[in-house]
């Protein structure tokens, strides 16, 4: 078991962290962080831990996870952060401390290939194009050698291609211990049974949450019982836990089941045509549905939808499809495990269904989301708190939540109250660190003055054209963040007419030309790219040194009123007596910034320029708020100081270069 003195003898100078890690340095924030992280492991309690950027906080809690001595579970933000942390990070800590630690990486199943879908969808032979045959056959090949099964090992197949569908099982397909490839095939199992014997065990957070799902359902539990959970990136989780606390069904779902029914049928029950007729009635019952809904990429409410004739029409003609289906499915069920589960999907599909049509729906928010070529009709719960404090209380262990961005100001209040953490015994114990990075010298904020109301219809031109001046004068290396997609375009427009007056040869990007790691690519490599960008870069994305020196972001982040979560959950907060605005869409729209501005200082010597162009951050009493919640950054309103800023900036690079 570790203590204090043995957790700050990691982080000396002369440690071993130091003796293991080029250009190593100790740093008071991380030393007294994984202080208390050790001390709330050892007595089993709940921490909220706010942690700047450039405090080393994910050191900071894998030395104490570590020396523990029990079994740990670290839950990340994203796929991608969970690799980083399994493949590099834990391993240089694991080494360093020369601990022998067993460690074991957890993902949810769709991340393994399927041996047993992959072998009927490529017998099937039906695909949608030559490429997805041919990424298809490569899986294939990729199956036959593969130690983990792991997708993202296989650089080969694109991530986004269609054919890992097909080689991947799901929740609502996997056939489990009734599967012909279970156990010796099956990765998903020996991925469980390596976290099983693992000292530590490293998720993400939509595993965490659907393994409490599948408790809560009886079906098992996926995830070990640990001592600890660690949550890194945790101001992502009630967003996520929303996720998996409710429910959906999809139009991809229908599609899904119509095709793992034509293809159990014709491995099993080939002289059953009725089964195939019911299948394609399915499938076109799912585009009806989709069709039946206008619009693109937008978010309903339930009064929304229901109601509408060719909505209803569309819905009721699914579930009609689907009790013909399911029907068949009785009588065809006995001749393959394949058949037997996607009657049990049927009956999954048909219950969420009649629960979404439901005159009642106590604590939950019913809602479509429209996308290009698919519908969700989700249920969500309007707080998880409760459900959250549940699990908390299943078993005595630790519970870490850290973040860069979980305070406004110092005040954690909002996150705990969304997490259920501000009522449970003993009380949650809070503690925030600032970043060690020299803001006040660094970095400048830099709000410009003229700016329009934010609702004004030329907002986004107003934009582009107050930031072109620092754009140009930092040679590009600038992120433009928005707050919308149709923000975005604009932005983008118009910044790229100013390009073109201006003959200079930045590079100009756009989020959806290409894939984010693509984008990232080229920007990185430029040297002098401006990406114009909405939600999907506003976290999670690392540019360190002078590829990244200018940050813009157009409005202060508050989600739309008429989102259908927010507005119901704003509906219940006034109805039990409290301010929606003060106590959440405030709290929230801080976090987001905070998220926002934390891509533009990512190292020691990074310097740079954050730009927000909402006057609601000068002129509003609740702007204060915001920006005291900012790092400690100097901060100018005059557009000469913001150019003279960059040309010190770039004067200061050019000396670090040198030397």
């Amino acid at each position: 078991m570790s203590d204090d003195r043995s957790i700050a003898q990691c982080f000396n100078g002369d440690g071993p962290l130091a003796g293991a890690i080029d250009g190593f340095r100790p740093r008071a924030q991380q030393v007294e962080m994984a202080c208390a992280i050790d001390e709330a492991m050892r007595e089993r309690r709940a921490l909220v831990v706010e942690a700047g950027t450039g405090t080393g906080k994910t050191f900071a809690y894998l030395v104490p996870a570590l020396l523990a001595g029990g079994k740990v579970i670290v839950s990340t933000g994203t796929k991608t952060l969970q690799d980083q942390l399994f493949r590099r990070d834990l391993p240089t800590v694991r080494d360093a401390l020369r601990i022998g630690a067993d460690i074991a990486l957890l993902k949810g199943r769709a991340n393994y290939v399927c041996p047993y879908h992959l072998a009927r969808n490529a017998s099937e032979g039906r695909f949608r194009s030559a490429e997805e045959a041919a990424d298809l056959r490569a899986i294939l090949r990729f199956a036959e050698v593969t130690q983990s099964g792991d997708k993202s090992e296989f650089g080969a197949v694109a991530e986004e291609s269609a054919a890992w569908f097909a080689a991947t099982s799901t929740r609502d397909n996997c056939l489990g211990q009734e599967c012909p490839h279970f156990p010796e095939q099956c990765f998903v199992h020996k991925a469980r049974r390596k976290a099983m014997e693992a000292d530590l065990v490293v998720v993400n957070h939509h595993l965490f949450f659907a393994d409490v799902m599948l408790r809560d359902e009886g079906m098992g539990e996926l995830l070990p019982a640990v001592d600890a959970v660690v949550f890194d990136e945790a101001h992502q989780l009630p967003e996520t836990a929303s996720l998996f606390f409710g429910s959906n069904l999809t139009t991809g779902q229908l599609l899904d089941l119509g095709r793992d029914i034509r293809n159990e049928t014709i491995a099993s029950a080939r002289d059953c045509t009725a089964l195939i007729d019911a299948a394609h009635a399915v499938d076109k019952a799912a585009r009806d549905l989709r069709l039946a809904v206008a619009g693109e990429n937008v978010r309903l409410r339930y009064r929304q939808l229901a109601g509408q004739p060719e909505f209803d029409a569309a819905l009721a003609t699914v579930d009609e499809k689907l009790a013909a289906i399911e029907a068949v499915l009785e009588t065809q069920a006995e001749r393959s495990e394949g058949l037997a589960k996607c009657l049990e999907r049927c009956g999954q599909l048909r219950s969420r269904l009649s629960a979404w049509r439901a005159p009642e729906a106590p604590g939950m928010v019913r809602w479509g989301e429209v996308f290009s070529q698919s519908l969700a009709l989700n249920a969500t719960p309007l707080s998880i708190a409760e459900i959250f404090r549940r699990e908390m209380g299943q078993q005595a262990r630790a519970w870490i939540f850290t973040s860069a961005t979980l305070a406004v100001g110092r005040d954690f209040g909002h996150f705990l109250a969304e997490m259920g953490l501000d009522r449970i015994e003993p009380a949650v114990r809070t503690a925030s660190w600032g970043s060690p990075f020299d803001y006040p010298s660094h970095a400048l904020l830099y709000a410009p003055t003229g700016m329009p109301d934010p609702n004004h219809p030329n907002y986004p031109e107003a934009v582009a054209e107050r930031a072109w001046p620092v754009l140009q004068a930092a040679r590009g290396r600038s992120f433009v963040l928005c707050t919308s997609l149709r923000a975005m375009r604009r932005v983008h427009e118009a910044l790229a007419k100013a390009l073109a007056a201006s003959g200079d040869d930045l590079l100009l990007l756009l989020q959806g030309e290409q894939s984010r790691a693509e984008l990232l690519d080229r920007f990185r490599r430029s040297g002098k790219a401006i990406l114009v960008a909405s939600q999907s870069f506003w976290e999670g994305v690392d540019v360190p040194g002078d590829a990244l020196s200018i940050v813009v972001i157009d409005k202060l982040p508050f989600a739309p009123p008429d989102d259908p979560v927010l507005s119901a959950r704003i509906d219940h907060l006034r109805a039990n007596g409290g301010n929606p605005f003060f106590d959440y869409q405030l709290p929230r729209a801080v976090i987001s910034m905070k998220q926002g501005a934390g891509r533009l200082i990512r190292s020691e010597r990074d310097r740079g320029v954050l730009l927000v162009c909402d006057p609601r951050m000068v002129d509003k009493p609740y702007g204060k708020r915001v920006w005291r919640s900012l790092p400690p950054m100097a901060r100018t309103r005059a557009l000469d100081q913001a150019l003279a800023f960059v040309e010190t900036m770039d004067a200061a690079g050019a000396v670090v270069a040198k030397g």
